[in-house]
């Protein structure tokens, strides 16, 4: 009987240190920390990678010895436990295998905590934004970070796997004061865009700064994050006439893809503006004062897409 007994919390024993942990790939794991003072830490089972039994091997974190074996029992909750751990040869000191460990901060609920990456206020607040200036399956997904962490690493792929249907371009990175905003290209493979779409587009964000681990989704079909450039446009003075064309980047033919478009004619010496609807490519303004600023915008015409930013002025 006590056999048994020992035999079942042997096995409690080692779930227990299997829920502790998940792989990230190969030889890394991220460890799921409630981040409370009163949570204990997450117990891990390291098995030195030899098959030799009788062969002496010790354990090291960085400099420091963390035991001897071939087995080795971690505990890991804040980030300071996290990080490489490394099996040698007691008599060569030749590293035979190594486990490195990342954390990710969880709450009482087990929902991941994330604080490495700052939210955009639109739209609604959002990590993980994408948008597309037209239907050819190519878009622009964009996070930021605030400039406190120049080792901070990022990995952005679909959710069907490295063999899915999205690619994407390394991340680029602009500083503004503050703030460092990352852009990715990435592109659909085989993407119609005179084809109704049936099922999103899954993008997955990895996101590592030093040993802490957090990642962020956004799911979306092209036609929701549409955003076209803005449109060019001119200001005949002589019959107060604003003409406009098509963005270059916009989708063609535009009988198929046709914007309505809005123009602003802003007073500055009253600080008022007026906003006027169109479906056509020219608006007649007669009223326009000589100083009056006036700009264009679109949007796709049939789609509750997203406004284009206004365009240069007009004159």
């Amino acid at each position: 009987m006590s056999h048994l007994l020992f035999a079942l919390l042997s096995l409690f024993s080692f779930a227990a240190l299997l829920e502790a942990q998940w792989k990230l790939r190969e030889n890394v794991y991220v460890i799921e920390s409630e981040w409370n003072d009163k949570t204990p830490a997450k117990r891990v089972e390291l098995t030195c990678n030899t098959a030799d039994e009788a062969l002496p091997v010790y354990w090291k974190k960085g400099m420091e010895l963390k035991g001897t074996g071939k087995t080795l029992i971690a505990e890991v909750k804040e980030f300071p436990d996290a990080g490489n751990y490394t099996c040698l040869t007691a008599d060569t000191h030749e590293i035979i295998s190594y486990d490195f460990f990342l954390i990710t901060k969880i709450d009482s609920n087990g929902q991941m905590i994330r604080s490495i990456l700052k939210s955009f206020k639109e739209p609604n607040r959002t990590f993980l934004k994408c948008e597309a200036k037209n239907y050819s399956g190519i878009f622009m997904c964009s996070w930021m970070t605030e400039n406190e962490s120049p080792n901070v690493k990022f990995t952005i792929r679909s959710l069907k796997g490295s063999q899915g249907d999205v690619t994407c371009s390394s991340p680029v990175a602009r500083t503004d004061k503050s703030v460092t905003e990352y852009t990715a290209q990435c592109q659909k493979e085989n993407y119609c865009p005179f084809a109704e779409e049936h099922q999103p587009t899954e993008m997955f964000l990895e996101v590592i700064d030093e040993v802490e681990y957090e990642n962020y989704t956004s799911s979306f079909f092209i036609r929701d994050i549409i955003k076209p450039d803005p449109p060019q446009c001119q200001y005949v003075a002589t019959n107060g006439t604003v003409t406009w064309t098509y963005p270059r980047t916009w989708s063609t033919p535009t009988s198929y893809f046709p914007l309505t478009f809005r123009v602003k004619v802003e007073n500055t010496k009253k600080r008022k503006s007026q906003v006027y609807d169109a479906d056509e490519q020219s608006i007649r303004i007669p009223a326009a004062g000589p100083k009056d600023k006036i700009s264009v915008q679109a949007r796709d015409r049939y789609y509750n897409s997203s406004w284009s930013a206004w365009s240069s002025l007009c004159r």
